[in-house]
């Protein structure tokens, strides 16, 4: 932070009378009470060591720190710090630079509008910071805000008006609501600059700021020369939507960034550290921390041209050289490059300037990328399609990549590079596409990798190897494979015997289950049977910290195995009389089933009286996490919904780790599983994606109990588009909405029979089809001989995914 100074008027020629008058002043401004409890600082109040000003909410607090572990520190500081937060986070500091003596500080206003820290020491009273915007005598107040703002403010109070604030000379932190970034017009600066060290807030080596050629980026800077040290490259947060809302501004007067929380209780902060790493925080009240959410440079791509120019940083290559030459380039110093030193970065492979510009040359596209440094790119449209772009770039000699990058709004613009390219890096997770230019050589020798040349060179060397040796390899494989698969053949038929019969006894089911299963032995894959010692120590012990869900038969658990492959363990209930019936169900479904959009079974564990199935493990978050979030549902327009639809429609999109939510009536109710299960849970699927509500959630008091019941009601009463998502703000097409309301209500029918099958789901959702007048629909219906109350019964929260509960039910 560059400390903001404005002279204020002190009087230094005074005579005798003069200075005793002062000494009377400032002897009665020290009898006056000292600010404790307020957040308002006024003309006749001070506020000096040992005293504070509490904003409203009792959030932030500001006042003298003495940074460092020892009580004895003569460095006094002006600064705002969380008010309940231990041990003390400091997020502003006045006088970074300046310190004052140890009790000696003062902070006041004078009579011409100036916030003034002195030293009570001095007693000529020179300010060592101040703030102002005006030198006109009127009525000023300062304030400390609960977003950890300082105002000074002019004016009577109900004519009051902001003329400084502290957001606008931010330290190392950026709190809700402040702007980080550049005005374009004024050149003002607001910027995050480092401590020190954990004991000095003094201006430190690292500096947070935007650079606004070309596409505008955000750079770490290091002292004392202005290095480059860290690039954002996009906007880093854009593709993360989480806990912090982030604003990214590029307009004509203003580039900047800001991020709000929906949440007032959450506190959040970003804040770059003395050794030069940026970090996004949340306090967590239970463990009396600060928790890392983000931060980088993290890994050594992360630093600024760590592979020299022209090349490209693998953050993969973790037990190799991270380093590799774009496409058409070579090291510059081959020698350098073998000992895994990239600094001196890569050149042209022909230096040929012509050779750029002949027949023959064109692009080579490279995917998730960290585009290179923009400061020198050029944006050649602001929206433009792939073909222009391209020949944009081809038509220029001087052009040696391109990419289309979002900019604003939904259209993809044209930027272009010209000469060299820096601090190019493929990102793990996300990126854009950058489009490298080659000369024909390259590009044909590219193409000669893709034909498959190598393969053909790889079977040529076969052929030499000795025909006996081939034969007799092949022969030991062949026999080991069969060793293998009939030992677990073997192994698998002695589990499902041990498991069905252990859980039907005499019930007939039981057998027609188990021939089911061993009959698919010879067409499905077999499954693997994990030692309980290994999911043990996969789920360390089933620890509650690694806990990721919870079923009607049991907890789900995330692990880790000791190949390092990440498992999801059902662990089912103990307790449950149901838990074995849900593992045969499972593992019959499975078997059947094996649809490609159902989580994978990568095996189970039966061992003493744990039942465990051991899944793939999803990390990506499901449609419902934008779907009922009321920040990201407005992300979902109507066509992206209609989209997801058709899709889910064509590949019968159903995620697994739902199906418990989305039950068809005659799996709740009699246990059978039908084709027409997916029907159903498709059309539960669409009612919620258009009325962005969940499938159990309790409407209102009068209503029914389910969102199909509702929807039931409203299209009896030629009301339904009353149920669309009110975050689409009626921006979708009506006859494509009554398509797709009067379509999911004839899929979630109560009788089976009367639902379409998915052939015609789909034939009727992407053509003008008529639909049949759907009759009324399941979950609003009647189960023979018992009252639909005893069915329904659910728990006490409105929004329960799991408010079916079911007792007593057999397979049938």
């Amino acid at each position: 932070m560059r400390e903001f100074r404005v002279s204020c008027k002190i009087m230094t020629g005074f005579t005798v009378i003069h200075r005793c008058v002062l000494l009377s002043t400032f002897l009665t401004l020290q009898l006056l009470l000292c600010i404790t409890a307020t957040d308002t600082l006024e003309a006749n109040q001070i506020i000096e060591d040992g005293s504070l000003l509490i904003s409203k909410g009792g959030k932030f607090a500001l006042g003298f720190f003495h940074p460092g572990h020892s009580s004895s520190s003569n460095r006094s500081y002006l600064g705002i710090w969380y008010h309940k937060v231990t041990p003390q986070t400091v997020v502003w500091v006045a006088n970074r630079n300046s310190p004052v003596n140890r009790t000696s500080g003062v902070l006041a206003l004078d009579g011409h509008g100036c916030l003034v820290l002195y030293s009570s020491h001095d007693q000529r009273r020179v300010p060592l910071w101040s703030a102002n915007a005006t030198s006109s005598v009127d009525t000023y107040v300062a304030q400390l805000l609960d977003s950890g703002n300082l105002v000074l403010l002019q004016g009577l109070p109900e004519q009051r008006r902001m003329v400084w604030q502290s957001f606008d000379y931010p330290t190392d932190t950026a709190l809700p609501g402040m702007r980080i970034g550049l005005n374009l017009r004024t050149g003002f600066d607001r910027n995050l600059t480092s401590w020190r060290s954990p004991d000095d807030p003094g201006i430190g080596n690292y500096s947070f700021q935007v650079h606004p050629n070309g596409s505008p980026q955000f750079f770490l800077y290091q002292k004392p020369n202005g290095n480059h040290y860290w690039r954002s490259g996009s906007w880093p947060w854009a593709h993360f939507p989480d806990l912090y809302n982030y604003t990214f501004v590029n307009g004509e007067d203003e580039v900047y960034f800001s991020f709000t929380v929906g949440d007032e209780n959450l506190l959040l902060r970003i804040v770059v550290d003395d050794t030069g790493t940026m970090k996004r925080l949340r306090w967590h009240e239970n463990d009396e921390r600060w928790k890392e959410y983000w931060s980088a440079p993290k890994s050594r791509c992360d630093y600024y041209g760590q592979c020299g120019v022209n090349s490209l940083c693998d953050p993969n290559n973790v037990n190799s050289f991270e380093c590799t030459c774009l496409p058409g380039y070579e090291p510059r110093s081959p020698g350098s490059w073998r000992l895994r030193d990239g600094s001196a970065g890569c050149v042209r492979k022909r230096l040929k300037p012509s050779s750029f510009c002949e027949r023959g040359e064109g692009f080579l596209r490279l995917d998730n990328i960290k585009v290179p440094d923009t400061s020198a790119a050029v944006w050649v449209s602001r929206s433009m399609t792939q073909a222009a772009c391209e020949e944009a770039c081809r038509s220029n000699c001087s052009c040696s990549a391109y990419s289309r990058r979002y900019l604003e709004g939904k259209e993809k613009g044209c930027l272009a590079w010209y000469g060299e390219l820096n601090d190019t890096v493929i990102f793990l997770d996300s990126g854009d596409d950058l489009f490298v230019r080659v000369d024909s050589h390259e590009l044909a020798e590219n193409l000669r990798k893709l034909s498959g040349d190598d393969a053909v060179v790889k079977v040529k060397l076969a052929i030499v190897v000795p025909s006996v040796a081939s034969v007799l390899f092949a022969m030991s494989i062949f026999v080991y494979f069969r060793l293998r698969s009939w030992k677990r053949e073997r192994v698998k038929s002695r589990w499902i015997k041990r498991v069905f019969d252990s859980a039907g006894g005499s019930n007939s089911s039981t057998g027609s289950l188990a021939a089911t299963v061993l009959g698919a032995n010879t067409i499905y894959p077999e499954l693997p049977f994990f030692d309980l010692r290994e999911i043990m120590t996969a789920t360390q012990n089933f620890s509650p910290a690694n806990k990721v869900g919870q079923g009607g038969f049991g907890e789900v658990y995330k692990g880790q195995l000791t190949n390092g492959e990440e498992v999801a363990v059902k662990r089912l209930s103990r307790s449950s009389g149901q838990g074995i019936e849900e593992l045969k169900n499972e593992v019959v479904l499975i078997a059947r089933l094996q649809h490609r959009n159902l989580v994978k079974l990568l095996g189970c564990c039966i061992e003493d009286e744990e039942q465990l199935l051991v899944y793939e493990y999803l990390p990506n978050k499901s449609l419902d996490s934008f779907l009922f979030d009321e920040r990201r549902s407005p992300l979902l327009e109507w066509r992206i919904r209609f989209n997801i639809l058709v899709g889910i429609a064509r590949g019968i999109l159903y995620l697994h780790q739902d199906s418990s939510g989305y039950m068809s009536p005659e799996y709740a109710v009699f246990g059978k599983f039908s084709v027409k299960s997916d029907v159903f849970s498709f059309g539960a699927i669409l009612l919620e994606v258009v009325s962005g509500k969940r499938i159990n959630c309790f409407l209102h008091e009068a209503a029914p109990r389910t969102l199909i019941g509702h929807v039931w009601n409203l299209w009896r009463e030629k009301r339904v588009l009353e149920i669309m998502d009110p975050s689409l703000k009626e921006c979708y097409v009506a006859e494509e909405a009554l398509r797709c309301i009067q379509l999911g209500l004839l899929c979630v029918q109560e009788d089976a029979m009367d639902r379409p099958n998915m052939s015609a789901v789909v034939l009727m959702l992407n053509s003008e089809t008529p639909i049949p007048s759907p009759k009324q629909p399941a979950f609003v219906f009647r189960r023979p001989g018992a009252d639909a109350n005893s069915v329904m019964a659910g728990g006490g929260d409105p929004c329960s995914i799991n408010d079916l509960t079911l007792t007593g039910v057999v397979s049938r």
